[in-house]
């Protein structure tokens, strides 16, 4: 659906069904370079068992609107602005990559609107290296290229998603060439910048108040799961129930585990909805 956020056009994908504000409202941010379809699997499953689902477009990716916005907190109080617009006073949070920091900045600036946090392929700081970002600015398809052959464990991941048989690599490089023939110039290096100046992720955690799980890849080059332990310790440290969830995946758990992946996510999710009855009985 479109909706109105700051005076420009917002999409989110809400899963196959009309969007209901009185159910539970599952919230999913993608990562740099890409757009709500890297949820495919996830959000249909969730809009069809109980939640309200907005998949976004960030601001000036694919369907939504520019200018990109050029930092973290920026695109978190996007966020909350585009909860307001659809009426939508809490959320389960869920990013991916770039919308992890997304994610948490969101729910440490607004601690009443997040009730619990998914952290996917997360890492805390997220250092973005220099040839990474030179090629972002100057030859973007060789970044495109070089990401979506970093994002991979394997060639072809089983059961695989949409289904059996499709190509990940292919898919993904396909999504990220879409995203970026439809956004701005140079939106890969707006994204990958907004990840590399994001230095308040620790002080942020310390700010969270909501129950968070780190869902990360064993076999990631790109946010490692060692590049999350600091992150996992300093979100313990404000006293809040935090876990780690370890697949066996690269940076691309969706669809390399898609399954495994909503499994962790509905789960925690659902545990946490199960948890709140129970208090208010």
């Amino acid at each position: 659906m479109i909706v109105d956020v700051n005076g420009k056009p917002a999409y989110a994908y809400t899963g196959g069904k009309a969007f209901d504000a009185t159910l539970p409202t599952a919230v999913f941010i993608h990562g740099a370079e890409h757009d709500h379809s890297v949820w495919a699997l996830q959000t249909r499953y969730f809009a069809h068992h109980g939640f309200g689902v907005l998949a976004v477009d960030l601001p000036g990716h694919h369907r939504s609107a520019g200018p990109a916005l050029t930092s973290i907190g920026a695109m978190a109080d996007w966020l909350a602005a585009l909860l307001d617009a659809v009426g939508v006073a809490r959320a389960f949070v869920v990013g991916h990559s770039m919308g992890s920091l997304i994610a948490l900045d969101f729910a440490a600036r607004h601690p009443s609107r997040a009730t619990h946090l998914a952290l996917v392929a997360t890492a805390v700081p997220m250092a973005v290296s220099d040839a990474l970002l030179d090629a972002a600015r100057e030859r973007e398809p060789e970044a495109i290229d070089m990401v979506n052959q970093w994002s991979h464990s394997t060639l072809a991941a089983k059961p695989s998603c949409p289904a059996p048989g499709f190509w990940l690599h292919g898919m993904n490089q396909r999504l990220m060439e879409r995203v970026s023939a439809t956004g701005e110039p140079r939106l890969f290096h707006t994204d990958f910048s907004a990840c590399n100046a994001y230095t308040d992720g620790l002080a942020r955690a310390a700010q969270v108040n909501c129950p968070t799980r780190l869902i990360v890849g064993r076999r990631d080059v790109m946010t490692p799961p060692r590049a999350a332990k600091a992150l996992a310790d300093a979100l313990r440290g404000a006293n809040v129930p935090v876990d780690t969830i370890t697949l066996d995946a690269g940076h691309a758990l969706m669809s390399e585990q898609p399954d495994a992946t909503l499994d962790a996510l509905y789960a925690f999710a659902t545990a946490r909805a199960a948890n709140r009855s129970q208090a208010s009985h």
